[in-house]
């Protein structure tokens, strides 16, 4: 049980009034920090079981470090709440995630603690050493820079890449590694493996202290045995562990592993690493939900698991009476496998995100079918592309704004090669309170730009069972399936497969003087509005496009040769997207029509629930509804004219 009976958390709200404390009173404070943590994202949502387990390291950091003078970066925000309360945020950190309030995630123009905006994973060893080498550039060289790496993001090529860089440079440059075994989901692959041989490697953990004692002894006689030193740490590590060191083969001094849980000890250990010149890595071994029991049982679960009862641990989710439709991502979980029972070369791959993709319904009923490649979206893309080269048809799950990583291989090992591989993107639109770095805006903008490429959007769960049935038929080449985060709109979605025709879209109701053209799931929200905007005597028409690439053709030639004003509705940038597609189709056939578009605009969206950024951003029910009474007439007859 803790021990709350000398509150020290109240007093602290920047890392030097953290620094006033003894080192004795640090243990008490991580215990008030991580009841704090439980407290507000108990009532208020937010990422969870992350940020309980750097607890000891957040206060050890900021405890050893100078901040903001010297650099901390945090490698994707979510562990990175204790952060904001130790840094001027303890005040507001109710507001996190809340539309106007503190982003989840770092953010350099919230705070100057916040060295690096972070959201995506495996960016702190390059962010990290570019700021480590434009120091030394500078001739600060008392200026320690730090990159606060998970083992799940460390599987990501550009952590790799990052590494393999600063092992050349004479960077003052510490990397921890801070080993779960996490992701949101349980790590996989190789690196996992090691990792866990390290730590469970009983002769290097048994004889690590009294070798590094000794070592220090040495290091003091000089340069020429600083040296030798060097050496022999090498020889010992590799020797213990019957492999070579990956980090000491990066030229990477390895520290490690250490209790993540120590905060005495780990304050000691950052204080003597900053002495230490050049590249070094601490392996720091955490649990993720450290300090709440079921966090620490059920780590997936408890990543992100909205409102809770901090007592008793059940999370609190609404109940409804009536069936509720099924999230979007849980309707291409079981679809996949419905598919995939009568198709044996489909095949199902994400990149770390199998729970949150709902990949894991495959992977639980074909698991010899069904890949978590670990947070390398590059690698999911090339994988999938080499899986289609031997006739098999790959599902590519991946949330739209990861889908942005790994750009260059959807266009030369998948597309400019027309291999069928099919794009399912989750999450597109604005996803809500992960804010900027995780909307999924720019997926049709950039797809559409590429041969060969099929673009589509499901209005709803039968949609995309549809969509999904269509791109695994033969020679359909790559294939862009976009859907948004959350539920749809149908309660009886398991319906019979229909093939649809490519690039076929479909008239939902006639009308007159306005057509809305929309795409997607926002679809949903020009047939409200037109419910609405009919009981007032106008009747816009609406049609559903279903596919940006390639465009109906015929269904847009009678749209321009019926209607004078357009509204085009997309819940994507409105860059480059639809509803360009949609001008550019009036101008190669000489068309003249007003065509308005709503969308997201040219600007980074910040954190809120979906509903009010759809509003902010002027495509919801009501901006429709607004868009068609400045340019339609209404009529008290109740038919509309042919």
């Amino acid at each position: 049980m803790e021990d709350f009976t000398r509150p020290l958390l109240p007093n602290i709200n920047y890392p030097a009034d953290l620094k006033q404390y003894k080192e004795e009173d640090l243990e008490q404070i991580c215990q008030e920090l991580r009841q704090y943590i439980i407290d507000v994202v108990s009532t208020n949502g937010g990422h969870f079981g992350a940020s309980l387990g750097v607890v000891e390291l957040t206060v050890a950091l900021h405890y050893a470090l100078n901040t903001p003078y010297d650099k901390l970066v945090w490698d994707v925000g979510h562990q990175a709440y204790g952060h904001k309360i130790l840094t001027g945020r303890k005040s507001v950190f109710h507001t996190n995630r809340i539309l106007n309030g503190i982003s989840g995630f770092p953010k350099i123009s919230e705070s100057e603690y916040d060295t690096f905006g972070v959201g995506h994973s495996s960016t702190s060893i390059s962010a990290a050493l570019g700021m480590a080498v434009a120091s030394h550039y500078k001739g600060e060289t008392d200026r320690q820079h730090v990159a606060v790496i998970g083992d799940g993001a460390m599987t990501a090529g550009l952590a790799f890449e990052g590494l393999n860089h600063a092992g050349i440079e004479n960077s003052n440059l510490l990397v921890i590694l801070n080993d779960n075994c996490m992701s949101i989901d349980p790590n996989v692959g190789a690196l996992k493996e090691y990792l866990t041989s390290i730590t469970t490697s009983k002769s290097y953990n048994r004889f690590r202290d009294d070798i590094s004692n000794a070592l220090i002894k040495l290091s003091e006689l000089g340069p020429n045995a600083h040296k030798f030193v060097k050496k022999m740490e090498k020889s010992i590590k590799g020797t213990l562990l019957k492999q070579s060191n990956l980090f000491e083969a990066l030229n990477f001094r390895y520290f490690g592993p250490v209790d993540g849980h120590d905060v005495q000890r780990l304050t000691q250990v950052i204080k003597d690493l900053k002495d230490i010149p050049g590249p070094k890595l601490l392996h720091c071994v955490t649990v993720k939900g450290k300090g709440f029991a079921l966090a620490e049982k059920d780590q997936t679960k408890w990543h992100a698991p909205g409102l809770f009862d901090k007592i008793t641990g059940e999370i609190k989710k609404s109940v409804s009476d009536k069936p509720q439709p099924p999230k979007y991502q849980d309707v291409f979980g079981h679809t996949l496998v419905e598919l995939a029972e009568n198709n044996d070369k489909i095949v199902g791959i994400t990149p770390a995100m199998p729970s949150g993709s709902s990949m894991n319904i495959m992977m639980k009923a074909m698991p010899n079918r069904a890949f978590d490649v670990g947070i390398a979206e590059q690698h999911a893309v090339t994988f999938s592309a080499g899986l289609a080269t031997q006739g098999l048809v790959p599902f590519c799950n991946i949330y739209s704004s990861f889908m942005q990583r790994a750009y260059d291989q959807v266009i030369h090992d998948v597309a400019i090669q027309n291999l069928n591989v099919v794009f399912c993107l989750d999450r597109a639109g604005l996803a809500g309170a992960d804010g900027a770095t995780h909307h999924g805006a720019y997926d049709m903008a950039y797809m559409r730009s590429i041969p060969n490429m099929t673009v589509a959007a499901p209005m709803n769960e039968e949609e995309l069972r549809n969509l999904m049935y269509t791109a695994q038929q033969e020679n359909k080449g790559p294939f862009s399936i976009r859907y948004p985060r959350g539920n749809g709109v149908l309660t009886d979605w398991k319906r019979p497969f229909h093939t649809l025709e490519i690039g076929k879209g479909r008239k939902i109701s006639d009308g007159e003087d306005v057509a809305i053209l929309t795409i997607g799931h926002v679809g949903n929200f020009a047939v409200e509005a037109c419910k609405e905007l009919n009981s007032e005597g106008i009747h816009p028409a609406h049609y559903d496009l279903r596919f940006v690439k390639p465009l109906d053709h015929a269904l847009l030639h009678d749209v321009f040769k019926r209607y004078q004003t357009i509204i085009t509705v997309e819940d994507g940038c409105l860059q480059g997207g639809v509803g360009s597609a949609i001008i550019e189709f009036m101008a190669d056939h000489q068309y003249q029509a007003k065509v308005i578009r709503l969308g997201i605009p040219d600007d980074f969206i910040e954190h809120g629930e979906q509903h009010e950024l759809w509003a902010l951003c002027g495509y919801d029910t009501n901006a429709i509804i607004n868009a068609v009474r400045k340019h339609a007439v209404s009529r008290t007859t109740k038919t509309i004219a042919s």
